[in-house]
């Protein structure tokens, strides 16, 4: 049988696998077990775990932010500098002497 869970398996990770679990807030637990709800991972405690399974207990629910949509905003029109119309009627001319 396996012990993933135990000494050796949880050294590699932060805090040796101990922190607070979402669920029922207990601090300083090995919370080295993953439920997945609303495509968010959760890492939750061994007794968690049991309670999700059987139906007494479900994992927070975290909201997203709600994004509020910009209002529409047009393309203002960028008037070109006088020097550029000049310019181009510049050669117009000049085609129109030869």
């Amino acid at each position: 049988m396996s012990k993933a869970h135990r000494g050796k398996g949880i050294r590699d990770q932060v805090a040796h696998g101990r922190g607070e679990c979402p669920v029922c807030k207990r601090y300083n637990v090995k919370i080295l077990y993953e439920q997945e709800a609303d495509s968010q991972k959760f890492k939750i405690c061994k007794i968690c775990k049991a309670a999700i399974k059987n139906g007494t207990k479900n994992l927070p629910v975290v909201e997203k932010p709600k994004v509020e949509e910009a209002p529409a905003v047009e393309p203002v029109a960028v008037e070109t500098p006088a020097a550029e119309p000049a310019a181009a009627e510049a050669p117009a001319e000049d085609a129109a002497e030869n």
